[in-house]
């Protein structure tokens, strides 16, 4: 199911003026202040008309095509800025690549005010579509934008709710759902010309609804196709592609067909000719691919892609069409892709060596980063990390979570205090019978099953990290605990510890934990 979310800036013009102001030097700032309403004007037949509002021109009932003289009659204190459009079609260029580096492959400036993001398929990267839209809305409000976010089964309706339907948090549209959220809106929520517009105002049409229950033959008559193409656009029945902007110094490949292809083996074909392609022109340029994105254009108009990344900047060709070969599987060809595109979003400087280009001699050793590259992008870069030690008195803040293939460090450590291979996220409570004070357990319980301890080495005294500052570390900062190595009965081998001394209350509440097991 195709998910399409529309970002809509609703003070575009006005808040990137004022970004620009902050941003400045103040020998060089621009008279623009954070006080009083803000509006931008163009020269209108030999006068200046409104343009673009901020909120509190809006407030004041100040509105886009009103002249200047009227809109200072209304606000005296009113900032007036000469309008910007090259700039402000910059701007949302610049903010769909970065929302197409960190969201979605397809994206796309919607000129004036707004840009498309299709995250059909994206979501998983962030656990869920609402994890995604409530980071997106969160990033760019943060960057001081006003923003309004909604998403649905199609390009038409994400754009008409996001415009119609103000929210302070992003409007999801559940899939299926979007014929019953678009009837509801005006008729001016279908991106229509004003005067037509206001024709099927005097004709009786307010809402969507309407126009969906009308005989389509007068209507077509009178308003020519752009009516019924934008409500079909709406509802899904006519395909609204999202041509997506990529940075023109990016290596890529592009290819045509005569006739469209849709078997994997057609595609795997195309995919080595690309790949070849953009392997030439990063050898050029001194770089290795970090990500791949090869985009599908089917012939009804809808894109597909797939998004490959590498550990390691890589100028193999082989291993890189081998990754993308690898998710060909996802693409839904419908009746036949048309063109195929491959782009490098994201590379590195890479030197040439000695044995580049000698693959096909078959003398190349073990390839750590190819089987890294193979299981990050089967399973999720997430999935894959390397456990390091780090410099820590406790035993669960001894470890961190790096890259797979991260720089090795000297750290280690140490072999005289033995670690459990499995230790809990959280230590777990447990009942446990022992003497006091320094005796190991006899038996304990955890998880409502009893054992009986047959050898105990211990205590291992460990001291709670007083130098630490602030969080919860601080305040267990002069916090005891007593570490035993416990062996049951049934062959078992357990990391026990009591919080405390056992003598001191200033020191723990004397409750016992498990933290881990050894193999």
């Amino acid at each position: 199911m195709r998910r399409v979310v529309s970002l809509f800036l609703p003070h575009w013009s006005t808040d990137r003026l004022r970004r620009k102001s902050a941003n400045s030097s103040p020998e060089r700032r621009d008279p623009v202040t954070d006080d009083g309403p803000l509006v931008t004007a163009i020269p209108d037949h030999g006068r200046r008309a409104i343009a673009a509002i901020d909120a509190g021109a809006r407030a004041l009932g100040i509105k886009p095509g009103m002249t200047v003289t009227k809109a200072r009659a209304l606000a005296p204190e009113l900032q007036v800025v000469d309008a910007e459009p090259d700039a402000d079609l910059e701007g949302l260029r610049r903010l769909a690549l970065w929302a197409g580096r960190r969201y979605s492959p397809f994206v796309s400036p919607d000129a004036p005010d707004g840009i498309w993001l299709d995250i059909t398929g994206c979501a998983s990267l962030f656990g869920t579509e609402k994890a995604l839209l409530k980071d997106l809305h969160r990033r760019v409000a943060a960057s001081g934008l006003s923003v309004q976010i909604a998403v649905a089964d199609t390009a038409g309706c994400a754009h008409a709710v996001a415009r119609h339907v103000p929210a302070g948090r992003p409007v999801t549209i559940e899939p299926g759902d979007h014929r019953r959220a678009i009837a509801i809106l005006p008729i001016s929520a279908l991106r229509l010309p004003g005067s037509d517009v206001e024709a099927l105002r005097k004709l009786g049409f307010e809402r969507i609804e309407q126009l969906i229950g009308a005989p389509r033959p007068p209507l077509a008559k009178r308003f020519g196709r752009e009516l019924h193409r934008r409500l079909d656009q709406a509802l899904g029945t006519l395909p609204e592609p999202i041509d997506p902007i990529f940075p023109e110094h990016l290596p890529k490949a592009r290819r045509g067909f005569m006739e469209p292809i849709a078997t994997p083996e057609a595609f795997s074909l195309v995919i080595g000719d690309l790949v070849a392609d953009v392997v030439d022109q990063l050898s050029d340029i001194g770089k290795g691919a970090r990500r791949l994105d090869c985009y599908f254009h089917r012939v009804d108009g809808h894109n597909q892609a797939i998004r490959v990344g590498t550990a390691a900047a890589s100028r193999d060709a082989r291993h890189l069409a081998k990754l993308l070969c690898a998710k060909i599987e996802t693409i839904e060809p419908g009746e036949g892709i048309e063109v195929m595109t491959l782009v490098t979003p994201l590379a590195e400087a890479l030197r040439s060596t000695q044995g580049e280009g000698l693959e096909s001699l078959g003398r190349r050793g073990p390839d750590l980063a190819a089987l890294v590259d193979a299981l990050a992008n089967r399973f999720g870069q997430r999935s894959l990390h390397r456990v390091s030690p780090q410099a820590s008195a406790m035993p669960e803040r001894s470890t961190i979570m790096r890259p797979a293939l991260s720089r090795i460090t000297d750290a280690g450590w140490d072999d005289d205090l033995p670690r459990p291979a499995r230790m809990l996220d959280r230590p777990e409570p447990i009942e446990v019978i022992a003497g006091l004070p320094d005796d190991a357990p006899r038996i304990f319980i955890w998880r409502r099953k009893r054992y009986r301890v047959t050898h105990g080495d211990g205590p291992e005294r460990l001291h709670g990290e007083w130098w630490r500052e602030s969080g919860i570390e601080a305040e267990n900062a002069l916090t005891v605990r007593d570490y035993y190595q416990v062996e049951t009965q049934t062959g078992g081998r357990y990391w026990l510890f009591r919080s405390g001394d056992g003598t001191s209350h200033a020191t723990g509440n004397m409750r016992w934990f498990i933290h881990g097991a050894f193999a």
